[in-house]
């Protein structure tokens, strides 16, 4: 082998070494330096709240017409940051959590963009806003593939698919570093189903789809409201694609402004309150993350899931609407 081929292949030996060494700093997204997640205090006053709200709306039901088990949530007071209270009822079920994910998509491209990691173009602006927006199956398949450097495709040979997979969850693996737990963050929406590769990553039989408890959804948007989802500047941006006005006219019952917990603000005719929220639903199932401001003072973020309910447009705003009753009450 001549000297010249010899340098050749050690130059290339060693940036592929190198580019294996700082590849975990370059692609993983970390969390802030100094991150801390945030201290929640049990309350019992918010928990008879909630049990007695979520309660009082499955009663209204015939029985068995609408089941304990098909329904999760979880109320965090943000009215005073230095002592969040917080309850829930079942927060810690993991659920299939629809659209809903896509809010920990945006977080997490947040903190990628914050750290450079990401470049910020027009295209994906445009992509986000969709996401969060107008819900799109299709812009979140794409923030996704930027995300976790993976792409849809064909099924590969296990020992590929195990690489891909590893890729894929990048955004576990962040999730996993700040303490959330009993979640799956790893896969596309879809308006019909997945194939291919997405369907592999599944495990085919939905084993390995997307999950999510009111608990950890709740606490990412209270993080998010408060200034501490990455750092004050990304959670003020994050806020304005999570701005909801449920007093513009809307034809679409599930309009994420006005069929969710928007709905209860509408019926009260509470004009002068502020909602941020991401909404879910599919077939089976309709789901609300809400962060709720009122003239008064109130300030709250309440998730409410719903399984095998997903036509049924009362649930959720009915139990919002007792949350600021109750709070209103005290």
């Amino acid at each position: 082998m001549s000297q010249f081929l010899r340098l050749v292949l050690c130059s290339a030996l060693l940036c592929a070494v190198s580019f294996g060494q700082k590849s975990a700093k370059t692609v993983e997204i970390i969390p802030p330096t100094g991150y801390h997640a945030p201290e929640l205090q049990d309350s019992p006053e918010l928990r008879t709240l909630l049990n007695n709200a979520v309660g009082e709306v499955l009663n209204s039901y015939p029985a068995g017409g609408f089941k304990s088990e098909e329904i999760a949530a979880t109320l965090i007071d943000l009215r005073d940051p230095k002592n969040l209270r917080w309850a829930d009822f079942r927060g810690d079920q993991p659920i299939y959590p629809a659209s809903v994910v896509k809010l920990f998509y945006l977080a997490a491209l947040e903190q990628q963009l914050q750290d450079g990691k990401v470049k910020s173009t027009p295209e994906l602006m445009r992509g986000v806003k969709d996401m969060i927006v107008d819900s799109s199956n299709e812009a979140t398949q794409y923030i996704l593939d930027v995300l976790t450097d993976t792409s849809s495709g064909a099924e590969l040979p296990q020992t590929d698919f195990e690489k891909w997979q590893y890729k894929r969850n990048r955004v576990n693996r962040y999730y996993s570093s700040m303490g959330f737990t009993k979640i799956n963050v790893n896969q596309k929406t879809f308006c019909e189903d997945a194939y291919g590769i997405e369907q592999q990553s599944r495990n085919y039989k939905g084993q390995n789809r997307n999950m999510l408890t009111t608990n950890a959804t709740a606490r990412l948007l209270a993080e998010i409201a408060l200034g501490r989802a990455v750092n004050a500047e990304r959670s003020a941006q994050m806020m304005e694609l999570l701005k909801r006005d449920p007093f513009k006219e809307s034809k679409d019952p599930d309009n994420q402004s006005t069929g969710f917990t928007g709905k209860m603000l509408i019926d009260k005719k509470i004009t002068d309150a502020k909602l941020w929220s991401k909404a879910g639903w599919t077939s089976k199932s309709r789901h609300d993350t809400a962060y709720v401001e009122t003239a008064d003072g109130l300030k709250f973020v309440l998730v409410i899931f719903t399984e095998n309910h997903a036509s049924d447009r009362e649930p959720i705003p009915s139990i919002a609407g007792k949350i600021i009753d109750g709070f209103r009450m005290r």
